[in-house]
């Protein structure tokens, strides 16, 4: 499982889950906000 963890900010974090690498790479580009990838099984 593909895991984007977003830092809105200090008291903020959203996560968001995607099964295929280039569906999480894909959501990643429309971020604005600092965005982490990470990989989990």
């Amino acid at each position: 499982m593909w895991v984007i963890t977003i830092f809105e900010d200090q008291h903020n974090v959203r996560m968001f889950e995607y099964t295929e690498k280039n569906e999480a790479t894909a959501a990643l580009q429309t971020f604005s906000e600092t965005a982490i990838l990470s990989y989990t099984k």
